[in-house]
């Protein structure tokens, strides 16, 4: 059991992905459940329902921008801030795995020059988006 662990630990990270991406559409879909039932209270007394609680509804169930930043809850409202999130990790991962691969970890050190890339070519292309997003204000 320690060797299927040892090779195949890795796999614990897109588990972890697909049970919180899982958990978060979860909690969007009973948002919008408890959404139709306000809004059916107001249906009810014949009151129009606010324009506020009519958005909720527009919001795919699998919208995961709560999740990944997307959303101004509690941030700055600024374009561009989850961009330079995503620099800073995946330039830190690149860092660690490039560090990685110069001291022949486990010797896996050619694997580990492929993440370093990878990683690297993941970390400039959120650079780039920050630069072109960074300088405009968010449009809502």
């Amino acid at each position: 059991m320690e060797d299927l662990f040892r090779s195949y630990w890795w796999l614990l990270f897109p588990l972890a992905w697909f049970v919180s991406s899982g958990f978060s559409s979860l909690l969007n879909y009973r948002r919008q459940q408890d959404t139709l039932r306000l809004i059916q209270t107001y249906a009810e007394k014949g009151q129009e329902p606010p324009e506020a609680l009519l958005k909720v509804l527009d919001r795919p169930i699998d919208a995961d921008t709560e999740m990944w930043g997307g959303g101004n809850y509690g941030r700055s409202g600024r374009a561009g801030d989850g961009s330079w999130f995503s620099v800073v990790l995946f330039g830190v991962m690149a860092a660690g795995f490039a560090y990685a691969t110069y001291t022949d970890i486990y010797g896996a050190g050619d694997a580990f020059l492929i993440v370093s890339f990878v990683l690297g070519a993941l970390c400039l292309a959120s650079l780039v988006s920050a630069l072109r997003s960074g300088g405009r204000g968010r449009r809502d």
